[in-house]
C-alpha cells in the first residue's frame, strides 16, 4: 500500500481532472447507447475504479470509450427489438451479455492471450475504428435537429399495419408453445385477438418506427423527412456546442472543451428558461444491484449472443492495451497486459451487475491523467470515486442537460476517433492484387470491407470477416513468396556456396531441392510439382532443409506425397540439415523410417556428397 500513496498530490489532481473530463463523455455514451445517461456514468464510475485497483497499467483511465458503446448499442438495440421494444424486460439479456464479455476478458487475461492482441492487422483496426466514427457521426444527426421518429405520429401510424401483424403472429406463437390447437379451435385465438388495443398497436408501431429509423441505413432512409421537421432551438445547441468544443481548443488545451462546451451550452439552456428536451433523469443515491440477470437468467436467450460477448471482449482488450501503450510511451514504463486485461473484466463484470454499459482504456483520458500529475494505479480509482461523488451530488442538475447537448459532444467523438491516418495511406500503399485489368491494394480492400460491413451490416460479424480476409491475404503472400524463393531448378542453374565443387558427373543424375521457409497449407501446392519437374536421368534428390524451420500438417502430407511419387519412379530422397520441429514431425506420422530410412538424413552437404560418391552409379 506505500507504493499505491507515493504520489498522491500528483494522482489526486491527475484523477480529478482525467473525472471531469468523462464525465460529459460517459453521459453522452449512455445516451448513444440506449440505456440513458446514467447507464454510462455507471459503467465509468466502476470500470474506472476496478479496472484501475486490478489492471496492469498504473495510470490508465477506464470507462465507456466510442468503440465499445458502438458495438453495445447495436446489442442493445437487437435485444430490445427481439423482447418488444420494452426496455425493462430486456435489461436482464443485456446485462447479461455484458456480464459475459467482462468474464471473458477476466478469462483472456488468465490464460495469457493479452500478448496475441497486437497481431491483429493494422487494416481490420483502421477500418474498423472508422466506421465507428461514421455510425457515430451519421446516428447522432437525427437528435442534434431535434428529431425522434417515435415522436412523429404521422411517421409512426404508417407501421401500424405491420403492428397489428407482429401482434397477431406473436399470439400465434404464444399459443403454439401453450399447446392450443389453433386450427381446430379458433375461440382462443379470437378471444386474445379482440383484446388488442389501440395502445398495443401504437406501441408496437412507435417499436417499429424506432427500429426502422435506427442506425446508419435508418438514419439516412429517414433523414430527408427529419429535415423537413427540424427543431431550430435543438439545432442551434448541438451546433453551439460543436463550436465551442473546436473553438476553445485553440485557446487553451488545459481545461477540457468538451466540459467547457456542456456547462456553457447548458447553463444559457437552462438560466434563459429555453424549452429545450433535458436528458433522460438520472437516478439520485446509490446504484442498485441489477441481480435479474442472475434471477431471470435464461442460457437460450443469452446463447446467440455468446459470439457478441466475444466481440465485446476482444474489441475492449484492443482498445484497453493500445491505450497502455500510449501511457507506457509517455512515461517510459511497461504495463503488464495480462494482469490488464483482468482487470479490465473485473471492471466490466461489475459494472453490469450495477447496470452500467461496458468500456475500456480511454486514451484521451489516460493522458489528461498522466499531464495532470498521475502516476499510480490510485489515479484511476480517484477518477471513479470523483465521477460517483458528481452522480451522488449533482444527479439533479446533470438531469437538466440539453440531450442536443449530449449529440454535440457525440459528434465531435465520431469526427475525432476515424482513423485518418489509414485514410490517408490508402494512395500510398502498393497495389499488389489484380481482378481482371484492375489492380489495387489487399490491405485497403480489408479496410474497405470492414469499414462498409461496419458502417453499413454489423460491426459484430464485419470484424471477424476483415480478419479472416485478412488472415487469407496474409497466407496467401506467405505462400506465393516462399514457392518463388524454393522454386526446384537443377544444380546448374542454382548454387549455394558449398555446393561449387560438386563433380560434374553427377550432375546429370542428382538434382537439388532448396526449401526456403516453411512448408505448410501455402505453399504446398508448389512443392507437389517437385516430381513432375525432375527429369528422367536423375536417380537421385537432395532435399536442403536449412532454413525449413516449420512443417505443418498440411505440409506433412503434402512431403509425404511427393517421397511416396520419388519412390515409385525409383527416384532416392535425401535430406540434408534437417531441422528439430520437421524432425519431429516426420517421425509422427513415420515418414521417418518409412519413406525416409535414418542413413538417408545427412547433418551437412559435404556428408550427403561423400554419401553420393560412394553410392553413384558412375
Amino acid at each position: 500500500m506505500k507504493n499505491i500513496f507515493s504520489n498522491l498530490k500528483g494522482d489526486a489532481f491527475g484523477g480529478i481532472t482525467a473525472g471531469i473530463v468523462a464525465l460529459p463523455l460517459a453521459l453522452a455514451f449512455g445516451v448513444s447507447s440506449g440505456l440513458g445517461p446514467s447507464a454510462g456514468l455507471y459503467g465509468a464510475i466502476f470500470i474506472s475504479f476496478f479496472a484501475a485497483l486490478f489492471g496492469g497499467t498504473d495510470t490508465q483511465i477506464s470507462g465507456p470509450t466510442a468503440p465499445m458503446t458502438a458495438v453495445s448499442m447495436v446489442v442493445i438495440a437487437g435485444i430490445i427489438a427481439v423482447n418488444d421494444g420494452d426496455i425493462s424486460k430486456a435489461l436482464p439479456t443485456i446485462l447479461a451479455v455484458f456480464l459475459l464479455a467482462g468474464l471473458m476478458q477476466i478469462g483472456l487475461g488468465l490464460l495469457g492471450l493479452g500478448k496475441y492482441i497486437k497481431y491483429i492487422p493494422y487494416p481490420v483496426v483502421s477500418g474498423f475504428m472508422t466506421a465507428i466514427g461514421v455510425i457515430i457521426l451519421i446516428t447522432q444527426l437525427l437528435p442534434s435537429i431535434g428529431y425522434y421518429p417515435k415522436e412523429d405520429l404521422e411517421f409512426v401510424n404508417e407501421f401500424k399495419p405491420k403492428a397489428q401483424e407482429l401482434i397477431l403472429e406473436n399470439i400465434l406463437k404464444e399459443e403454439a408453445g401453450e399447446g392450443i390447437l389453433v386450427l381446430e379451435n379458433f375461440k382462443e385465438t379470437v378471444n386474445r385477438a379482440n383484446n388488442i388495443t389501440e395502445d398495443d398497436i401504437f406501441k408496437e408501431s412507435k417499436t417499429l418506427a424506432k427500429n426502422d429509423a435506427s442506425g446508419v441505413l435508418g438514419t439516412l432512409k429517414t433523414l430527408p423527412r427529419a429535415l423537413q421537421f427540424i427543431n431550430w432551438l435543438e439545432f442551434f445547441l448541438a451546433l453551439s456546442t460543436i463550436i465551442i468544443i473546436y473553438g476553445f481548443k485553440r485557446i487553451t488545451k488545459k481545461i477540457p472543451s468538451t466540459l467547457v462546451a456542456l456547462v456553457i451550452v447548458s447553463g444559457v439552456a437552462v438560466v434563459f428558461n429555453l424549452n429545450y428536451r433535458p436528458i433522460e433523469q438520472i437516478p439520485s443515491g446509490l446504484p442498485s444491484l441489477n441481480l435479474e440477470i442472475f434471477s431471470n437468467f435464461n442460457l437460450a436467450y443469452l446463447t446467440p449472443f455468446v459470439f457478441t460477448s466475444l466481440t465485446l471482449a476482444l474489441l475492449g482488450a484492443i482498445d484497453s492495451l493500445l491505450t497502455s501503450i500510449v501511457a507506457d510511451n509517455m512515461t517510459k514504463t511497461k504495463h503488464q497486459p495480462n494482469k490488464e486485461l483482468v482487470g479490465q473484466g473485473i471492471g466490466n463484470s461489475i459494472a453490469a451487475i450495477f447496470g452500467g454499459i461496458p468500456g475500456a482504456g480511454a486514451t484521451i483520458r489516460t493522458v489528461v491523467n498522466i499531464n495532470s500529475g498521475g502516476k499510480t494505479k490510485l489515479s484511476g480509482m480517484i477518477a471513479g470515486l470523483m465521477l460517483f461523488v458528481i452522480l451522488l451530488g449533482l444527479g439533479p442538475v446533470a438531469s437538466r442537460i440539453p440531450a442536443a447537448v449530449l449529440s454535440g459532444i457525440l459528434i465531435t467523438v465520431g469526427i475525432g476517433v476515424m482513423d485518418y491516418k489509414g485514410l490517408k495511406a490508402i494512395p500510398s500503399l502498393p497495389k499488389d492484387l489484380k481482378i481482371g485489368p484492375i489492380k489495387f491494394s489487399s490491405e485497403v480492400m480489408v479496410m474497405l470491407i470492414v469499414l462498409l460491413l461496419s458502417s453499413f451490416w454489423n460491426l459484430v460479424y464485419a470484424v471477424g470477416i476483415g480478419l479472416v480476409i485478412a488472415s487469407l491475404m496474409f497466407m496467401k503472400k506467405i505462400g506465393d513468396l516462399t514457392a518463388e524463393r524454393s522454386d526446384v531448378k537443377p544444380l546448374k542453374e542454382e548454387r549455394w556456396n558449398d555446393e561449387i565443387n560438386f563433380p560434374e558427373k553427377l550432375k546429370e543424375e542428382v538434382f537439388i531441392k532448396h526449401i526456403k521457409g516453411p512448408l505448410f497449407f501455402g505453399s504446398t501446392s508448389e512443392f507437389q510439382s517437385l516430381a513432375n519437374q525432375i527429369p528422367k536421368t536423375a536417380s537421385k534428390v537432395i532435399i536442403r532443409m536449412d532454413r525449413m524451420q516449420y512443417i505443418d500438417q498440411s505440409g506433412l502430407y503434402a512431403l509425404e506425397d511427393v517421397l511416396q511419387e520419388l519412390n515409385k519412379n525409383k527416384i532416392l530422397a535425401l535430406f540434408v540439415d534437417l531441422q528439430n520441429q520437421p524432425q519431429y514431425m516426420m517421425e509422427r506420422i513415420d515418414i521417418i523410417p518409412d519413406l525416409i530410412p535414418k542413413e538417408h538424413i545427412f547433418e551437412t552437404f559435404d556428408d550427403c556428397i561423400r554419401w553420393i560418391k560412394t553410392n553413384a552409379k558412375n
